[in-house]
């Protein structure tokens, strides 16, 4: 943790220029989603994020900033900050089907037994996984009262891991797999994903991985059954990920802001205890985001297809607000684009 490579504590200069973007913002009333990085200028600060974020990206592909003072912020003031840094850094995109671009990571009650929850709405762990944007953004505004340690693994350690050990299993990285939406699909479209796990693009691999959704998706009849080599593969990915050889574990607290690139990493989350009072509850906020300048990647990757909607960035969950293109062979000669 003392690497100045992938963790930035922020200086008082550099707090100071939160403070005051955070002041201007307020100042001509903007609301939080209108905000754009001219709208939360950093002069010094935002050249650590462009650095953070080439870090993320061409680097070990995650990277912490210390201690924002979040105990001095409201959350309404910490929620326009973290969105200020965040537009800095990439792109936001949509997390749900609601279009929410700003999320909230607490304990809700669910649980992973019901195909519609998702992590971050409960305490219970989460397995090594990656989520469905360019990088993720996490800012820590309360932590658990125990437990909740996140921890990190290379996609590229893992890859050649499974070369090493079982090269028999590499070829199925390629493979289509079926990943469940849980629900969150727009009108007329599929309850699942088709995507590879692996993709090589401009020099880089990219993995893309989440166990529990892949068997979650088999609830549907018209997905094929996992064979025994697929659980072969999933049961060794697992096993790599959570072993010293390869995880790092991260400590993150309040106030700190962890960015993982969702290609070059997979992440985890421990099982937490919480607080009893709900302010002093576990509470994360979260952003996920399409960097400017990123890797490219084959339209497969996302498991929507070409031109399926339009909108900012790339990744995401379709929100169901967007209208859809329809597909050309189903207009029954109707000219309409849309």
């Amino acid at each position: 943790m003392n690497s100045t490579e992938w963790v930035l504590r922020l200086s008082p200069a550099w707090t100071g220029e939160l403070d005051a973007a955070l002041r201007s913002v307020r100042e001509r009333g903007l609301p939080l989603l209108k905000v754009t990085a001219d709208d939360f200028p950093l002069p010094t600060l935002a050249g650590e994020l462009v650095r953070l974020s080439e870090e993320s990206e061409n680097g070990r592909g995650f990277v912490l900033v210390r201690r924002i003072p979040v105990e001095r912020y409201s959350r309404a003031a910490a929620s326009t900050i973290f969105w200020g840094l965040g537009q800095h850094l990439g792109i936001p995109v949509s997390q749900n089907a609601a279009g929410h671009l700003l999320g909230h990571a607490r304990d809700t009650g669910a649980t992973m037994a019901d195909p519609a929850t998702r992590g971050y709405q409960t305490r219970a762990r989460l397995p090594f996984h990656t989520d469905g944007s360019d990088v993720l953004g996490l800012l820590c505004l309360r932590a658990a009262r125990t437990g909740a340690r996140t921890a990190v693994v290379s996609s590229a350690a893992l890859y050649n891991a499974v070369l090493a050990r079982r090269p028999d299993l590499v070829e199925r990285l390629y493979r289509t797999h079926f990943l469940d939406r849980r629900g969150e699909q727009p009108p007329g479209e599929l309850p699942y994903s088709t995507v590879p796990f692996a993709s090589w693009d401009g020099g880089k691999l990219s993995l893309r991985y989440n166990r529990c959704y892949l068997e979650s998706a088999q609830r549907f009849s018209d997905v094929p059954r996992l064979e025994r080599a697929d659980v072969e593969l999933f049961d060794l990915i697992d096993e790599l990920a959570e072993s010293r050889e390869f995880r790092l574990d991260v400590d993150f607290e309040a106030g700190d802001l962890l960015l993982l690139n969702n290609h070059a990493v997979l992440h985890s989350r421990t099982e937490y205890e919480d607080f009893a009072a709900p302010e002093l509850k576990r509470h994360v906020l979260r952003l996920w985001l399409a960097l400017r300048q990123g890797r490219d990647l084959p339209q497969s990757f996302w498991g929507s297809p070409p031109g399926a909607f339009d909108r900012p960035g790339r990744g995401g969950i379709t929100p169901r607000d967007v209208i859809a293109r329809r597909n050309p062979a189903s207009r029954s000669g109707s000219r309409s684009q849309w």
